[in-house]
């Protein structure tokens, strides 16, 4: 790997960036910000530094071709998730052909190949039409403010996400949508049974519902990339001490989505459950809200994009698929706004654990692959 590139991602690592959203009172993305936005403007790129929110810019640096062509855009986020049980997160240590660190693989190794990427094209001037944008955001690994944001300011014909793939070019992933749902009892002594209603009874009939949809949902046919939809109850709260019977009891589920399902699909189901409870019981008292929601992303595999980077990987010597993720990413997001997105990156191990690596030589061929990307797609 070249000395500045490797330099770049120790550089990168070694910066607290865990997000203050996961963790209160964190270090926040501004300093690993200020640091990518002075590694642009040392490479030659136009350089503009916006918050996405309060003390979180977003960085993007473009470098404009010779002619007019297509524009590319390579995205990565600069901030990690919390470092709890780990030793030295922020000391970057390379053995056995890895570096480890927390946000060594998610992802500040793709981080490092995009900038490494620019650096090249920009010292060759080998972009003979189009522009490159290279945007580092804020906020995924909470709520994506920095890619919101950044789609109301900007556009191109297509996108890498340099999220940690293993080297394969992903195409389609699963959205998600988080409901909250609330039974409603009556709050009496519990020794008064004729003056109480359980709110977490009722709530049982809900989970039962639900945990039947589960089931329903993963024997339906699967997206040949995202695979089937489902859903899990992540939280449950009610009562209020033992001798009382509970007034209310909420859950909050997740509901895995697919594209081949109607957008707002979770709602829905919820509110049709708690419809026909209520056609069964005029005592239950339930309601349900919506919130949060993130759609699937579903590239199709022949489209320019995916199609130039397996050819670019393919010259590298390594042969690949248009594959699929099980996890969400800010790529849904630049789809959304009409941006073909594709998710591609190195590999490692140790997402979110307590040991995190990236393998090095996955982030110089990374780095090479977006380099011959660039030049295809932008001319």
């Amino acid at each position: 790997m070249s000395d500045s590139t490797t330099t770049l991602l120790r550089k990168l690592v070694a910066i607290d960036s865990v997000n203050p959203s996961l963790v209160a009172g964190s270090a926040g993305e501004r300093e690993i910000a200020m640091a990518i936005a002075g590694e642009m403007t040392a490479i030659g790129l136009e350089v503009e530094v916006t918050e996405a929110a309060p003390g979180r810019p977003n960085v993007v640096g473009v470098f404009r071709g010779r002619s007019k062509g297509r524009t590319l855009m390579f995205l990565g986020h600069t901030d990690t998730v919390g470092v709890a049980g780990m030793a030295a997160p922020f000391s970057p240590v390379e053995r056995d052909g890895r570096l480890y660190g927390r946000g060594a693989q998610d992802m500040k190794g793709g981080l490092a190949a995009m900038l490494g990427a620019a650096r090249e094209l920009v010292a060759s001037g080998s972009l003979a039409s189009g522009q490159l944008i290279v945007a580092a955001v804020v906020d995924e690994e909470h709520a994506s403010l920095g890619t919101e944001h950044l789609v109301g300011r900007w556009k191109a014909d297509g996108a890498v996400i340099t999220e940690p793939t293993d080297m394969v070019p992903v195409v389609a992933h699963r959205g998600f949508a988080w409901v909250e749902i609330t039974t409603f009892g009556r709050a009496a002594h519990g020794s008064r049974p004729m003056e109480g209603r359980d709110a977490i009874f009722r709530m049982a009939r809900v989970l039962s519902r639900l945990e039947q949809l589960d089931r329903d949902l993963q024997r339906r046919p699967p997206h040949p990339l995202q695979g089937t939809a489902s859903l899990h109850a992540s939280l449950i709260s009610g009562g209020r001490e033992l001798s009382t019977y509970p007034d209310r009891c909420t859950v909050a589920i997740e509901r895995r989505t697919t594209s081949l399902e109607p957008a707002h699909i979770a709602l829905d189901e919820v509110e049709e459950i708690l419809g026909a409870l209520r056609a069964e019981d005029e005592e239950f008292e339930a309601s349900a809200r919506l919130l949060f929601e993130r759609f699937p992303l579903d590239t199709a595999p022949d489209h320019l994009l995916p199609q130039l980077l397996l050819h670019e990987l393919q010259r590298a010597g390594r042969a690949a698929q248009p594959s699929g993720a099980s996890y969400w990413t800010d790529a849904a997001l630049l789809a959304d706004a009409g941006i073909p997105a594709v998710i591609f990156g190195p590999g490692g191990a140790g997402l979110h654990s307590t040991e995190e690596y990236v393998n090095i030589a996955d982030v110089l061929l990374c780095q090479d692959v977006l380099i011959g990307l660039a030049k295809a797609f932008c001319g």
